[in-house]
């Protein structure tokens, strides 16, 4: 079990996504601290969506460290993060047998960072869950758990093999794209411009589907367009997850699932993993408070020489380019907010009160057992009050304060998304017996 290590910081409840003004609330009390802090000893928190940059998992830099980015080993043991699935991530490239090969290059070098890390960098401290049992077994020694992610079903290419090999290597979740449409399947980005490649599933993609039910990896449907979720509802055998989006009643983003795709998953099974980024949980109070933001980074970025891009304008440089302009300018922005501080009263960030009106609303629509939580730190997530592994008990906090039980806290933090894995895997059971479905 988990020891907490930290003080926790007073919380500061602002806007809901759906209010201009200011929402004020009492101070917390002694006891209900005391009992959030209890619940979250007790309980197993997991995360379904934390990034990596191969560069922090050497000899000489690695997870073992209070390193500068948002999910270290010390972040989760002072802020009681049990679980973090890390992300194979690829961004997406041309459709074509050199692109391909380098996605699959790139996808490798990850798994291989995340196997470093728990056989010889740090395996007294973490160890790879490959099943629910896995992480609860790990979990209950003291160690931390590491489960992995894939983030666009690009690698895979046009063969089909390459999902046993991805299951193989530890993946137990994967979408077939990411910004930007891929072999596999339509992206959310379509909206943009209402272009797309396939209009859903490609064939390839169906194939890529039976392969993922057949072998127990979860299908995650958080890039993915709409017609490309419903094609993958309709495909697949098993419950389907969204590893990190969250309402789009609540914000306006198609990276978010709007009512219907809400119940969809139900309806399926499956499980939204509530997302803790800024732009998703309220898009125009984090416009807003962006723009103070940027004023205040123009400066450092002058003193250090850096120059400052748009999203779209990084998203264009080589992964490894990105991921050093990334470091640099969340170091800036550390910088930016840290001074921004001293008159925190003046700004209006998006933060935890915001975060969970989120889960409220989808719990309230579709039900506990079909919410979980995530961040997607390391790759533009964490709102105020949850920027990071260290402060994860302040979503705890916020739960208890808005009345959830210990039961369905622990269904939140964990419970659902792994009941999600164990359905999944026994599909793939009876898949691989010839067990019609």
């Amino acid at each position: 079990m988990k020891t907490l290590k930290f003080l926790v910081a007073a919380l500061v409840l602002l806007t809901a996504c759906k209010q201009a003004e200011k929402r004020t609330v009492s101070e917390l009390s002694p006891e209900l601290l005391a009992k959030a802090m209890a619940i979250h000893e007790r309980v197993m928190t997991l995360d379904t969506h934390n990034d990596i940059n191969v560069r922090n998992f050497t000899d000489s830099v690695n997870y073992t460290q209070e390193l500068n980015n948002q999910v270290n080993l010390p972040k989760m043991k002072k802020g009681g993060l049990d679980v973090s699935w890390f992300i194979v991530y690829t961004g997406q490239g041309s459709l074509d047998k050199e692109g391909y090969d380098k996605a699959y290059k790139n996808a490798i070098e990850k798994f291989d960072a995340i196997h470093r890390l728990t056989e010889k960098i740090a395996p007294s401290e973490i160890e790879l869950a490959l099943t629910s049992a896995d992480a609860k077994r790990i979990y209950a020694s003291g160690k931390k758990v590491a489960m992995i992610g894939i983030e666009n079903g690009y690698p895979v290419g046009t063969d089909i093999n390459r999902v046993k090999e991805f299951y193989d290597l530890g993946a137990r979740y994967m979408s077939l794209s990411h910004n930007g449409h891929s072999q596999l399947c339509d992206s959310n980005t379509g909206e943009g411009d209402n272009v797309w490649l396939h209009n859903g599933v490609s064939d390839l993609g169906k194939e890529v589907l039976k392969e993922m039910n057949k072998w127990g990896i979860m299908i995650d449907v958080s890039h993915p367009s709409k017609q490309a979720m419903k094609d993958m509802i309709e495909l697949s055998k098993a419950p389907i997850i969204a590893s990190h989006s969250s309402s789009r009643a609540l914000c306006n983003h198609s990276r978010n699932l709007d009512d219907e795709q809400l119940e969809w998953l139900k309806k399926n099974g499956g499980v939204v993993q509530t997302v803790a980024f800024n732009a998703y949980v309220n898009t125009e109070k984090n416009e807003t408070y962006n723009k103070v933001v940027q004023e205040f980074m123009a400066d450092f970025a002058k003193e250090q020489n850096f120059t400052i891009m748009t999203r779209a304008e990084a998203t264009k440089l080589p992964e490894n380019e990105q991921q050093s302009y990334y470091g640099k300018y969340m170091e800036i922005r550390a910088q930016a907010q840290e001074k921004m501080k001293a008159n925190a009263d003046q700004f209006d960030p998006v933060n935890v009160a915001d975060f969970v009106d989120h889960i409220d609303y989808m719990v309230n629509k579709i039900g506990i057992d079909h919410v979980g939580i995530s961040s997607d730190f390391d790759g533009g997530g964490g709102v105020d009050g949850w920027n990071d592994a260290a402060e994860t008990m302040n979503v705890t906090i916020e739960l208890v304060k808005r009345g959830y039980s210990e039961e369905e806290i622990s269904k939140l933090w964990s419970g659902n998304l792994l009941r999600v894995l164990d359905e999944v895997q026994a599909v793939a059971q009876k898949i691989q017996k010839g067990i019609a479905l």
